[in-house]
């Protein structure tokens, strides 16, 4: 039986990945970065899975952190596969940059180092949209797509997709320099909606939270390339044993959606919850931004939509993607049944 070691098997798109392995007979090993956490996974995909299925059997755990040597060569011992998805993804940007891009960087030469001296030949690096959009836009009527890099220069480049970009061109350039024998896919998701498998979820969800609460009285008109989590784990459990992704990047977006558009599905499902869909001027975004660090990451962005291909995903992966004005209402009916909001 295959078995996969998952980084960061507390990440609320690497839960997922963990229970989509397990259903598709895949042996697991997450690694967190303390074992007190082991329970709250295993809680996680428990229920999900069949009423009889032996997750002690199936499930195990191993404790790595990024930033440390320690334990990662253990831990690859008889690991056929490695889902590299940790790296760190904060709501507000750090005091310093460095403090997100050398955990992502070196973290993922730490794994992928560890993969080669333990014979693993098969990899697949959870990337982002962040390591491809922040440059100068295509031309009119172009998308994105896994020819374009992120220029870490480029005025609208935030710490975040720095650390994204940096952590996945160092990957490359570790297997074409130093390991020509291993083969690296990169999935590269946008914008992640769609509920959790428990109350411990990253970015993207508080992002749903934060328009459920009514903090702000109007919107920025600011949007993201968006994507189901189901769809994103679903890509790197396809891209395991599919020899056309071997040495692709891939995109994993569904459409284009404006904070409006979120607001307006999130309104129109719950009515009497009485979501805020007003723009707020950019200007004002950008005053705002000045006090608060959360608006202050998203002012560079305002007015500035583009499109993301899908079309490897598709033709390589068979990715049929959930329409993520479903995968809004669903995160946001996830958050008012757990009374989170």
């Amino acid at each position: 039986m295959t078995k996969v070691l998952v980084t960061g098997a507390t990440g609320y798109i690497a839960k997922h990945i963990v229970l989509q392995l397990l259903q598709a007979g895949y042996q697991v090993c997450g690694s967190v970065r303390s074992l007190a956490r082991v329970q709250e996974v295993m809680d996680a995909v428990r229920p999900h899975l069949e009423p009889t299925f032996e997750l002690d059997q199936h499930l195990s755990f191993v404790e790595l952190d990024l930033t440390v040597d320690a334990g990662w060569d253990d831990a690859m011992r008889g690991i056929d596969v490695l889902l590299h998805t940790a790296s760190p993804f904060p709501m507000s940007p750090p005091k310093q940059e460095d403090d997100l891009i050398r955990p992502a960087v070196d973290g993922t030469l730490r794994a992928l180092k560890a993969a080669q001296s333990a014979g693993i030949r098969r990899v697949v690096l959870t990337s982002s949209t962040a390591s491809v959009i922040y440059r100068a836009l295509p031309p009119q009527g172009e998308m994105f797509d896994e020819s374009h890099w992120t220029d870490v220069d480029y005025p609208t480049c935030s710490p975040y997709a720095k650390s994204k970009t940096l952590a996945e061109q160092a990957a490359w350039d570790f297997f074409d320099k130093h390991a020509p024998e291993m083969q690296l896919t990169t999935i590269n998701p946008g914008f992640v909606l769609g509920p959790p498998l428990d109350d411990n979820f990253g970015t993207s969800m508080k992002t749903i939270k934060r328009l459920l609460s009514g903090k702000d009285p109007a919107l920025p008109q600011v949007g993201f390339a968006s994507v189901d989590v189901a769809d994103v784990a679903a890509a790197h459990v396809g891209a395991i044993d599919n020899l056309e992704t071997h040495g692709c990047r891939i995109l994993v977006v569904e459409r284009f959606m404006w904070f409006a558009d979120i607001a307006h599905a999130i309104g129109n499902a719950f009515p009497d919850r009485k979501i805020v869909t007003r723009l707020a001027p950019n200007w004002l975004i950008r005053f705002l931004g000045l006090f608060d660090q959360q608006i202050r990451t998203i002012a560079p962005l305002l007015g500035q939509k583009f499109g993301v291909s899908n079309g490897r995903a598709k033709d390589l992966l068979a990715l049929n993607f959930k329409d993520t004005r479903n995968s809004v209402v669903e995160s946001a009916r996830y958050l008012i049944d757990r009374k989170l909001v």
